[in-house]
This record gives C-alpha cells, structure tokens and sequence, in this order.
C-alpha cells in the first residue's frame, strides 16, 4: 500500500505535467485506453466465472468513476496537487452517508463526529470566500463525491461481476464518453464547461507521449498493488498507510513548482486524514 500511494501521488504529478499541453479529458482517454487494453488482454488469458447480471448498475459505477477521474484530473492541473489529492481523499466521508441513505447501513456517533471534523477540513482547504477558493476545489469536492458514489455501487455488485469487469466498465466508459464530447466539442462555445467539452488535440512530441506511457503504467500498477494490500492484511491498517499518498503529493507538488501549503490548508489536511480514518474505524 505504501508503494501503491507512492505510484499514486506520481501519477498525479504525470498528470499535472501533462496538463501543459492536454485536457483533462484527454488525459483521461489515454489512461483508460491504456487500462481497456490491459484488462481485456488478461480476460482473454483467463475468462471470467462470475454470472453478472445487473447491467445497470456495472454502466452507473463506469459513469460515476469516469467523472471522479476527470474532476480528480481537472483539479490536479488548476491548483497544488497535495491539495487536489486531500479533497479527493474526502470520499470515505461521502462513501458513509451514501451507504446511510441508499443502503441503509447504521451511521454510528463516531461517523457522525466524523463527517462534521472531515467537512470543517474542506472549509479549511476552500477558505470560502477567499480568494484561493474557485471553481477547481468545489469540483475537487464532487470529484470525492463521484469516487464515493463508485465506490458504493461496487459494493452491490462485487459478488456478481469479476473485479476486472468493473474496473473495464468503468475504464471503456472513460474512453467512449470522452469520444463522444470530443464530436461535440467543435460545435460548443467557450464557457464554464470548457473542463468537460475540450478538442481532441493529438499527441506530437516524443515527450508526451512517453508521459502518457508513464500514467499509464503507474495507474495500472498502483491499482495492482492496491488489490494486492486489501486481500493481504487489514483493510483498516491499509486504510491509515493509503493516507500517505497526501505527503508524497506535496512532495511531488513543489518539485513541480506548488508553493508549500499554508498553515489554514494544512490544518484542513490534517482534520480530512483524521476524519477518514475516524470513518473506517466507525
């Protein structure tokens, strides 16, 4: 899992890197091509076993992880990445007020304490009313929201679907839709929208390809040796270790030239942290 995090927070410095000459939708593409290619390579070597069965519900876990990612790499490329990664990270907090309303599950005086401690955290990170908060953090946030909606609708169908389906049905999702806004792109005025309906612009130099490469490569990994921590150990133990994607970011973040977060932004990372592993312990 230390690994795992590692890769992670390297690849979203990929991304920010990336971020210079492409879209976030267009980092999006090339990552998941890469993925779809991986996944069906193995599926082929060892065909799955498992019956499925609720279509539905694989295509709305592709829809909300393809949103989480492209909102994930949008705010990568628009404010510090330390900061991009800990507003992602507040998906447990959404993960546990989702299985509260839609699968009924028991929200103990812990999780409660918990989501107030993890929401004054994204207070703290935003400084609403600021002039550091904008229209990057408040996706951020619905980025950890669309990972938490992922996150639970995975947990309705793990029994069904092998997890290299879902990991495809959300990787050809993010390949297909980010085809169909790149048609609709050239038809659309410059606007809010523009992080969503951007041009395809194809890839010319020897370095961003190699890049793309490389984003590909430590996504795949960092899922593999994720997959590898949770079925090795306790998933409470690999939860507090996955946290230290945050420091490595803000590594990678001032390598790349992000000032050092401040004393507000740091105090917001800190109750996030806490209040995520406050949840997993709930």
């Amino acid at each position: 899992m230390f690994f795992s995090a590692l890769l992670s927070a390297l690849n979203g410095a990929v991304a920010k890197l990336l971020g210079d000459e492409l879209s976030a939708l267009e980092i999006v593409f090339f990552r998941n091509l890469f993925g779809v290619v991986f996944i069906l390579i193995t599926l082929r070597h060892t065909p799955t076993q498992l019956p499925g069965g609720k279509p539905l519900l694989l295509l709305w876990r592709g829809i909300f992880g393809f949103s989480a990612l492209l909102l994930f790499f949008y705010t990568i490329t628009r404010i510090p990445l330390g900061e991009a990664i800990t507003l992602n990270k507040t998906s447990p907090l959404f993960v546990a007020l989702l299985a509260f309303f839609i699968l009924h599950e028991r929200l103990s005086r812990r999780g409660m304490v918990a989501l107030i401690v993890g929401f004054l955290g994204v207070i703290l990170i935003t400084k609403p009313g600021g002039a550091d908060v904008g229209l990057p953090h408040l996706l951020g946030v619905a980025g950890g929201l669309f990972a938490a909606s992922a996150y639970t609708t995975i947990r309705s169908i793990r029994d069904i679907y092998d997890s290299r389906m879902i990991v495809l049905s959300f990787m050809a999702t993010g390949v297909l839709i980010p085809l169909l806004l790149f048609a609709i792109a050239p038809h659309y005025a410059p606007g809010s929208l523009d992080f969503l309906l951007a041009p395809f612009i194809m890839p010319h130099t020897l370095h961003t390809w190699l890049l793309l490469t490389l984003i590909g490569i430590t996504a795949t990994l960092s899922q593999w040796l994720l997959t590898k921590a949770y079925s090795a150990t306790n998933a409470g133990v690999i939860g507090i270790v996955g946290y230290s994607v945050i420091p490595f970011s803000i590594f990678f973040g001032t390598l790349l030239g992000d000032a050092l977060p401040d004393l507000c932004t740091l105090a917001g990372i800190v109750l996030i942290v806490v209040s995520g592993l406050m949840v997993r312990r709930a």
